[in-house]
């Protein structure tokens, strides 16, 4: 007979424990140990006013300790956070074997809106004390990360009350539904057993209907209290209901309710300069306010240059490119490099690529050997200020003053509907039996525009070896974010807490980086 070595559950255990002797040289925790007792907490002092009455509070550095080395390993719940100090050894260490609620863990992220730009600048403080910032090349890019909000509420105020309107209705049906059945049990009354297919779905129906109304109730006072959220040219986005300041965004997997989180990384060690998180996923706007808090994080840590990013160079993706962008950094007299959007098409080493994937053109809808109206065809009339069609019809501007990559500016012209829908050389001048107007694009020569001195400047050799660094630098930034540390999702509401927990992530990014190449934190 097979014979098992004994054990007891009930024996009891005394193991000693020594909480720095958890924290080796070497490892991340050690560094972070360190780091924190350097940091200037005094920017939390002011939220504290028990000093005469109150209960003691968790000192600042036991949280910061726990929160950053949680996030290093992928954990943002605050409940798993708290469990982990009272099951973890290494957690034990850095918290000195204290367990703070996990409401209080969730309260001290949340509410650090004023003190993390100022903790932000003490961790990259001692970056550059520890010669990670080179101030060589300095790279921008966006990540779009998921909130805690679902994309299906999100719509404009005439989606929600179409919507609203279409819950009504099937309120109103399920409640007629059950009427008319009690009409009928009423007239023929007869046992019914509660339990059965029919009171199953009586229970079904119910439970639809409170569940109908609370989603009414959500919508209606929504409506009560907001508008139109607009865009750039005035007309109404879309807005979100749990998080009207997050914004649906396009993504390599689908689209997502979340936010833009930019960051400005470092070329020497890739350290995070500047991060912030956008409600808008177009990055177009987005350059200005980075520049901004670039400069403003220097100075904030003793650089004494009127403008730190003169002595560097600036590169950003074909996302960043518009007119204004480039004047911008033109009269800042920065040396950046950002692509339009047709910079492939212009590369010589893609040249054979290009007619191989591009895409075939569409003849449907075309008759050979017919003669159809070019753009030389319309003619403008200056007196009446209208573009003419052939068939003597007056256009309307559908697009002014947009440029091209080669800095012409464009003009588009559309006719009216009604007058295509009835013309008599509608053949002549629309290929497709599905285009309802014509449309006609007027270029304009505009000498020595910005875009197109960019463009000499991001052709040039110099150009291309710039910006074929550009990937390099910022790209593994957001893959370890978002892929190594697991910092995927932002878990808080609203622009101000969600740009909080960005800045978090960034700071463990720039942690993690003090940690391997610091040379007062890291054992060769």
């Amino acid at each position: 007979m097979a014979r098992f070595k004994p054990y007891s559950y009930s024996q009891k255990l005394m193991i000693p424990i020594d909480l720095n002797e958890q924290l080796q040289p070497g490892t991340f925790e050690f560094a972070l140990n360190q780091i924190v007792d350097e940091l200037d907490l005094s920017v939390f002092d002011h939220r504290f006013h028990n000093d005469e009455t109150g209960a003691p509070a968790y000192d600042p550095a036991i949280m910061l300790r726990i929160v950053l080395f949680a996030y290093s390993r992928g954990i943002t719940s605050s409940r798993q956070i708290a469990r982990a100090c009272r099951e973890n050894v290494v957690f034990m260490a850095l918290a000195a074997d204290s367990h703070p609620h996990f409401t209080t863990i969730a309260n001290f992220i949340s509410s650090m809106t004023e003190e993390i730009t100022p903790l932000f600048r003490n961790v990259l403080l001692i970056c550059s004390q520890e010669g990670l910032i080179g101030k060589e090349m300095f790279a921008i890019d966006g990540c779009k990360i998921s909130s805690n909000c679902a994309k299906e509420w999100s719509g404009t105020r005439a989606d929600f009350q179409r919507r609203s309107e279409k819950l009504d209705r099937s309120i109103t049906f399920l409640l007629e539904k059950h009427r008319e059945t009690d009409c009928e049990q009423e007239e023929a009354p007869h046992d019914d057993d509660a339990s059965g297919p029919a009171g199953n779905q009586r229970q079904k129906e119910e439970r639809a209907i409170k569940r109908l109304r609370a989603h009414k109730e959500k919508l209606d006072a929504w409506l009560a209290v907001n508008e139109d959220r607009l865009g750039a040219t005035g007309k109404p986005k879309q807005s979100n209901i749990t998080d009207n300041e997050s914004a649906k965004m396009p993504t390599s997997h689908g689209v997502v309710q979340g936010y833009n989180g930019l960051a400005a990384v470092d070329s020497r060690h890739q350290v995070i300069i500047h991060a912030e998180a956008f409600g808008e996923g177009s990055e177009k706007h987005l350059l200005e306010p980075m520049l901004t808090g670039m400069r403003e994080n220097f100075h904030g840590i003793g650089d004494e240059a009127e403008d730190p990013l003169r002595e560097a160079v600036l590169v950003a993706d074909n996302g960043y490119h518009s007119e204004d962008n480039v004047r911008l950094v033109f009269e800042q007299g920065l040396d950046a490099y950002l692509p339009d959007a047709h910079f492939r098409k212009r590369n010589p080493a893609l040249a054979g690529e290009q007619q191989r994937y591009k895409r075939p053109i569409d003849r449907k809808g075309t008759v050979p050997g017919k003669k159809y109206f070019s753009v030389s065809d319309f003619h403008y009339d200056e007196a009446k200020g209208k573009m003419i069609c052939p068939a003597g019809k007056e256009m309307y501007i559908r697009n002014r003053n947009f440029w091209t990559a080669q800095g012409r500016r464009g003009i588009t012209y559309m006719a009216k509907k009604t007058d295509c829908r009835v013309c008599s050389l509608r053949q002549q001048c629309l290929r497709r039996g599905a285009t309802v107007a014509r449309q006609v694009t007027v270029f304009a020569e505009k000498e020595a525009s910005y875009t197109k001195k960019m463009i000499e400047r991001f052709d040039s050799a110099l150009g291309q070896f710039l910006y074929s660094r550009r990937m390099g630098i910022v790209e593994p930034v957001f893959a370890n974010v978002c892929c190594a540390l697991g910092l995927d999702w932002f878990s808080l509401r609203g622009k101000a807490k969600v740009d909080t927990q960005w800045k978090l992530f960034a700071i463990v990014h720039d942690l993690l980086k003090l940690a391997r190449y610091g040379p007062s934190y890291a054992v060769r």
